[in-house]
């Protein structure tokens, strides 16, 4: 009789590696309150994959770019007896590591360093991370050879697909971030669904289309609700940064319902304007087919913003509302994220942030884990009043988290809803804006490693450097 140990990663079908999953999720809170303890065998695996679905394909070096955006994270070295596995496609110039290890406070950059495991995996195609370190068995047999205590460990993706998951799998530990089961939920069609239910305002619009004739239905009934509106929005599923939403003329059509409209109207959807310049029409419509998306009015006012609030489910269930931002937006019809200020305006900080409360709260209810970020559209009327409406859900980290972790981790500050301000331990207050509108867009969009980390430093002068208490991400 022949010996048979237990079943691979590649034996298991999908629905035993959601379970297995589960069974190794509840070992997350007994890793979040070891954090906070600065106990020996404490390690995190840093594994920033962009595992995003995108319409035209990215470069390499893009894909590092984003990779190396999460360097701030090396920031946590500050815990004297942390240990961190970061883990990219291609090696990090050795100048950007100590670029980032000079930041600590009341840290020796050697000894931070010697903590450090950098593990590269020299694969610099576009494709995510997760997929090439699950291709190379090797890799993550090194990796796991690097975590002194796997009961002590945790998994920092960028997001969470199953990828990722079985990447956990792989290596034996939980993962700090949200169940691939409840991606759903932050797609276009899954997030104003949620929006609705909880009562929270969003644009008028209809959600869960397939096809460009599914869209032409969904923008004569959104004229038919919506008799004003003279622009909407076709948004992919799962688009990112702006990357997926394209822009629908409604101005000068037939009226609505009448035997003109559904002609015109398929004449405009086809002229839609594409936030990226170079996205390909027939590629648009193929990818709504294969992942759905959503048509939605463009709110329209005598001022508009877009802020985002930032939250985070905890281990043990905690709602924490982290941070507001006014993002700034560019792109051809200003849907494309290129930075944010930091914090967002006090006329609406609080009313987006009681909106964010109440989807957090719901987000804990379904068993979502870890940092997330709901974006609005604020739009100021004639008397002075702002009106939020929430348009995006994103269950990641986002454009706003790595600026404002990286206030957070230098001078042990925190955001108080209150006030819609960032305050230091010894009351000083602190803001942060882009040193310049001159950027290449490329940086301001993308290469926010080396752009973003810069922001703290232009904060107010009476911020101090501190170490903070907790190594919580």
């Amino acid at each position: 009789m022949t010996a048979t140990g237990p079943p691979t990663l590649a034996e298991l079908d999908p629905g035993e590696r959601d379970r297995r999953f589960a069974r190794l999720q509840t070992r997350m809170p007994e890793v979040w309150r070891a954090m906070r303890l600065n106990q020996e065998g404490e390690s995190v695996v840093v594994v920033p994959s962009v595992t995003v679905d995108r319409v035209s394909q990215g470069s390499g070096s893009l894909t590092q770019a984003y990779e190396e955006r999460f360097l701030f994270l090396l920031l946590l070295l500050r815990q004297p007896r942390l240990r961190m596995v970061y883990v990219t496609s291609t090696p990090i110039a050795p100048s950007i590591v100590e670029y980032y290890l000079a930041l600590l406070p009341g840290i020796i950059p050697s000894h931070a360093r010697a903590r450090l495991s950098l593990i590269a995996v020299e694969d610099g195609s576009p494709r995510p991370l997760t997929a090439k370190l699950l291709e190379r068995p090797r890799v993550i047999e090194r990796i796991r050879s690097l975590i002194p205590d796997r009961r002590r460990s945790h998994l920092v993706p960028y997001n969470t697909t199953p990828l990722e998951r079985d990447l956990a799998l792989a290596l034996g530990i939980p993962m700090y971030g949200a169940d691939p089961r409840l991606f759903h939920l932050g797609t276009k069609t899954g997030c104003r669904r949620l929006f609705a239910e909880e009562g929270v305002r969003h644009p008028a619009g209809f959600e869960d289309l397939h096809s460009l004739e599914e869209v032409v239905d969904a923008l004569a009934r959104l004229r038919a609700a919506s008799p004003r509106a003279d622009r909407a929005l076709v948004k992919l599923n799962e688009g990112v940064s702006g990357g997926g939403n394209a822009l629908v003329d409604l101005g000068g059509l037939p009226p609505p319902g009448s035997a003109g409209e559904p002609a015109a109207l398929a004449e405009r959807a086809r002229a839609m304007r594409f936030e990226l310049p170079t996205m390909p029409f027939d590629g648009y419509v193929a990818k709504l087919a294969e992942r759905g998306g959503i048509v939605e009015e463009l709110i329209t006012g005598v001022e508009l913003r877009s802020p985002s609030v930032q939250l985070r489910v905890t281990p043990l269930g905690e709602v924490e509302l982290l941070s507001t931002h006014d993002q700034l937006l560019g792109g051809p019809s200003g849907q494309s994220y290129l930075g944010c200020r930091f914090p967002a305006d006090f006329a609406y900080a609080r009313a987006i942030s009681a909106d964010a409360a109440t989807i957090g709260r719901r987000l804990a209810r379904e068993g979502v884990l870890g940092r997330f970020a709901i974006d609005f559209v604020v739009v100021r009327d004639t008397t002075g009043s702002w009106t939020p409406y929430a348009i995006e859900l994103n269950l990641r980290k986002g454009g706003t988290t790595h600026p404002f972790l990286t206030l957070q981790f230098l001078t042990d500050g925190r955001y108080d809803p209150a006030t819609a301000l960032f305050v230091t331990p010894d009351g000083a207050r602190s803001t942060w804006s882009p040193p310049t509108t001159s950027r290449t867009r490329s940086c301001a969009a993308y290469a926010t490693t080396t752009c973003s980390t810069s922001w703290p430093a232009t904060a107010s002068t009476s911020t101090r450097l501190a170490r903070p208490a907790s190594s919580s991400t």
